[in-house]
């Protein structure tokens, strides 16, 4: 982890706002949002990614920062993801998927964090899939409290035996597994995924990433170089079936995969969410300091949500209910 740069003016009015704002958070107290809102997708120490060396290229917000973030949109629970360890070896793409191909820190920081604000925060555990401790070190932090395996982003077969130890252990501690599913780089084998939700229907998975969301469209041609399709989408896509066919599959509709599915195609938008509104869960994903929709996919896809959901009851559910009842929170 880089040794932290000194806050400026502005960065320490932020930490301290936001260090006074989770104050009630932090000690149980009500607070002042009129509706719950559980994000399940954030990162501790996420930064704006790496450049061809692999070296930090903008600054990570640190955890002031995201408390601030987290505050400024609405969100009343975050569940944290952590990366795995550092390695270079293919399943990290030679080190290209470290931090989750980027800045963002592992379980110790994660725990650390929940520790220190036990009501606005919950913690995933993670490890690189195909190491030959990744179960025990996921074990380790499923004891711990970890709610859900992931976010699993690493350069494997979807369907492979080193998938199959997480997807055994997500059964035995009754968690879901989250998978970052994009073609070319990380979970390969989409189009065969449902052999695993058959194998493993007691796992509850969920879907994430470029890959996912581009598949709603019957039309997609899982091209690695078109991950943010746009234009028109033909209902029908894989991803559709999945969540359509399988109990045990559900979406997860953050990043800016997930806002570009709705933004491309409103009308699409609508009818997907109605369809889908018992297996959607709001989550963010997005690495700026202040939450703001200027910058902030994670804001602006809460507003999409709002203004294409099919009724209140269905936005509940996805910016709520559904995550409470799935995490058991």
């Amino acid at each position: 982890m880089p040794t932290p740069r000194p806050f400026s003016r502005r960065e320490f009015l932020v930490s301290s706002a936001a260090a006074l704002a989770i104050a009630p958070l932090a000690h149980g107290a009500a607070t002042s949002a009129p509706e719950p809102i559980i994000d399940i997708h954030q990162h501790t120490n996420y930064g704006g990614g790496r450049d061809a060396a692999f070296r930090q290229i903008s600054a990570a917000r640190n955890h002031a920062q995201l408390l601030a973030h987290q505050i400024g949109m609405g969100v009343t629970k975050t569940i944290l993801l952590p990366a795995g360890r550092p390695l270079v070896r293919p399943s990290t793409l030679n080190g290209k998927a470290n931090g989750l191909d980027g800045t963002v820190t592992s379980n110790e920081d994660n725990l650390a964090l929940v520790r220190q604000y036990p009501d606005a925060y919950v913690f995933g555990a993670n490890e690189v899939s195909d190491v030959d401790d990744a179960p025990s070190v996921v074990e380790k932090y499923l004891k711990l409290g970890a709610v859900v395996i992931g976010e699993q982003k690493f350069g494997v077969e979807c369907d492979s035996p080193e998938m199959q130890r997480l997807y055994a252990l997500a059964e035995a501690y009754n968690v879901p597994i989250l998978m970052h599913w994009q073609v070319g780089s990380y979970n390969q084998g989409y189009d065969r995924f449902h052999t695993m939700l058959k194998k493993y229907p007691k796992v509850n998975f969920i879907g994430h990433a470029q890959t996912f969301w581009a598949n709603i469209d019957a039309k997609c041609d899982n091209d690695p170089r078109k991950l943010y399709p746009t234009g028109k989408v033909t209902p029908g896509g894989l991803t559709d079936r999945y969540l359509a066919d399988y109990p045990n599959f559900f979406g997860d509709l953050s990043a800016g995969s997930g806002e570009n599915a709705f933004k491309r195609d409103p009308d699409h938008a609508r009818a997907f969410l109605a369809r889908h509104q018992d297996k959607l869960m709001f989550g963010s994903d997005c690495n700026d300091p202040t939450g703001d929709v200027a910058v902030c996919s994670g804001a602006r896809q809460l507003i999409q949500v709002r203004a294409y959901a099919p009724n209140k009851v269905a936005e509940r559910k996805m910016l709520h209910e559904n995550a409470k009842k799935l995490f058991r929170l």
